[in-house]
C-alpha cells in the first residue's frame, strides 16, 4: 500500500472538490471545521450556531486552489515583469501620485517611505484600487483552510483573522470581497496584516482599506516602516560577477545575511553609479545575492534590506523587484511632469 502524502491528500481533495464544484460546507463532510467552530467560539466568542450557519452558506470553490497552486510570481522575471513595467502602469501610477500627493507626503513624513514606493506597491497589487478581487472572502479563506493541505494552518488562521477584522469593521463577511489568497482591499492585505498594520490615516476613526485611498495609503508606508524601511538606504545595486565562488551562497535566498565585504570576497561587486553613493561603512552593510530570470540568462543584483523589507510584503523577489522598477519608473514620470532634473539611475530613496 502506498503512503498517504501531502501531495496526494491534496490530489484527493481536489478530485472531490471538481466532483462537486459548488459544494456546500458541513461539519459532516469537513470535521476540521468543527476544530474552527470550536477555537472561535472558545476564544474569541463567536456563536456558535451563528457560525454554523454561514458555514453552511459558503461555497467551496475548486477554482480557488487551482489559482493558488499557479501564481503569477512563479513566472520567469522576463515574463513576470511585462505586466507591471509598462507604460500604462507608469503612467497611471504618476496620476495616482498626483491625485494623492498630499496624503503621500503625509505618510513619507510620518513613515519615512518615499511616495513613489507606496503608489508601486498600490500599482502592483490592484492597479491603483482598480482590481481589488472578485472572490467572496469567506469562500477562498474557507476553502483554503479546508482544501489546501500544505497550508491550511496558515490560511485556518487568516480565516480567524478575517471574521475577526469583520467583527471590528461592523461588516457582514459574506459581503467582502478578495484575492483568491484572501487578500483585501486597496493595499491587498491579508486579514492578519490588516488587523495589525491598517492605520487611519483620515482621521475619520475607520480603519477603511477596501474602499479608502488614504488610508490605503498610510497602511502600506506603517507596513513598511514596521518591517525596517530606512530613508535613504540603497534597495538594489546591479553586480559584476568574477568567477564562480558565488554558486553557494546565491542559495542563501533574500534575506541580507553577509556583509557586503564578504560578497566581495565571493567575487560579486556592486556597480556603483547606483544611488546613494557608497561610503565607508558599505562594506559592512548586510546583502542578499538575488538571481533573476532574464531573457538571456541570470540577472545578478545585490539586494539590502530595504530589498528585504518589500518581500515582507510578497516574499517573491519577483514581486520585489517590480516593485522597485515601477517605483523608478513612475518617480521618474512625476518628475518630468513637474520639469524636476533627475538622472535615470535614481531609485527609490
Amino acid at each position: 500500500m502506498k503512503p498517504v502524502t501531502a501531495r496526494t491528500s491534496f490530489i484527493a481533495v481536489m478530485l472531490a472538490l471538481l466532483a462537486a464544484p459548488a459544494a456546500a460546507v458541513s461539519v459532516e463532510e469537513y470535521p476540521e471545521l468543527d476544530g474552527i467552530i470550536e477555537t472561535l467560539v472558545k476564544q474569541h466568542h463567536f456563536d456558535r450556531v451563528k457560525l454554523q450557519k454561514m458555514f453552511a452558506a459558503a461555497t467551496l470553490r475548486p477554482e480557488i486552489v487551482a489559482a493558488i497552486e499557479r501564481p503569477r510570481e512563479a513566472l520567469p522575471w522576463y515574463e513576470y515583469r511585462r505586466s507591471f513595467l509598462n507604460e500604462e502602469r507608469v503612467r497611471l501610477g504618476a496620476r495616482y501620485w498626483e491625485e494623492h500627493r498630499n496624503t503621500l507626503a503625509r505618510a513619507e513624513r510620518r513613515y519615512g517611505v518615499p511616495p513613489e514606493l507606496i503608489v508601486a506597491i498600490i500599482g502592483v497589487e490592484t492597479r491603483y484600487g482598480v482590481n481589488r478581487g472578485e472572490h467572496s472572502a469567506l469562500d477562498a479563506l474557507l476553502t483554503l483552510s479546508l482544501a489546501y493541505p500544505r497550508r491550511a494552518d496558515f490560511f485556518r488562521q487568516e480565516l480567524t483573522e478575517f471574521l475577526l477584522l469583520a467583527r471590528e469593521l461592523k461588516a457582514d463577511p459574506r459581503t467582502i470581497k478578495s484575492s483568491y489568497a484572501g487578500a483585501l482591499g486597496i493595499p491587498q492585505f491579508m486579514p492578519h496584516s490588516y488587523r495589525q498594520y491598517a492605520v487611519d490615516f483620515d482621521n475619520d476613526r475607520k480603519r477603511d482599506l477596501l474602499g479608502n485611498p488614504a488610508d490605503a495609503i498610510g497602511s502600506v508606508a506603517n507596513f513598511l516602516h514596521a518591517h525596517g524601511w530606512t530613508p535613504g538606504e540603497p534597495v538594489i545595486d546591479e553586480t559584476e560577477i568574477k568567477g564562480a565562488l558565488y554558486t553557494w551562497p546565491k542559495q542563501l535566498g533574500t534575506e541580507p545575511v553577509l556583509r557586503l565585504r564578504e560578497w566581495l570576497g565571493y567575487g560579486i561587486f556592486p556597480r556603483r553609479e547606483m544611488t546613494p553613493p557608497p561610503n565607508d561603512g558599505d562594506n559592512e552593510r548586510p546583502a542578499a545575492l538575488i538571481a533573476l530570470d532574464g531573457d538571456a540568462g541570470p540577472l545578478y543584483y545585490l539586494g539590502y534590506n530595504n530589498f528585504y523589507v518589500i518581500t515582507r510584503y510578497n516574499r517573491s523577489k519577483n514581486y520585489a523587484m517590480a516593485v522597485y522598477e515601477l517605483a523608478r519608473m513612475i518617480r521618474l514620470r512625476y518628475q518630468e511632469r513637474h520639469d524636476i532634473s533627475v538622472t535615470a539611475t535614481t531609485p527609490p530613496s
